[in-house]
């Protein structure tokens, strides 16, 4: 299972990237989610699968899981939000100030290649 988890996480970094590259700003966006939702499955892949009793003082089993991989997940996604979030404002004000959302057209009216 840990082999299709690292596939997927791959895959996900992989589209993240192709749409960071491009020119719009809804991609670049939607392309650093993507980007973190890869590193998000990453870090559970490599905590391991394990399956198990959950860690409570009350419980007799023989084995536990860990709770470490799933709390850094889980601070990991909040923060991963309020960064999506941020970036959905910055793009959008940028969007009202200059007319458009592509990365060309943010340079300013004289810059010329």
């Amino acid at each position: 299972m840990e082999i299709v988890m690292s596939i997927v996480a791959g895959v996900l970094f992989m589209a993240g990237t192709y749409l960071v590259l491009s020119k719009n700003m809804i991609r670049i966006i939607v392309g650093t989610s993507v980007i973190s939702h890869g590193a998000h499955l990453l870090l559970l892949t490599m905590a391991g699968l394990k399956t198990g009793a959950p860690p409570l003082l009350g419980l007799e089993a023989s084995n536990y899981t860990d709770p470490l991989p799933q709390a850094l997940i889980l601070t990991a996604i909040v923060i991963s939000f309020g960064v999506t979030s941020f970036f959905l404002v910055l793009g959008y004000r940028a969007y009202k100030v200059t007319g458009t959302d592509d990365t060309d057209g943010l340079r300013g009216p004289d810059a010329h290649d």
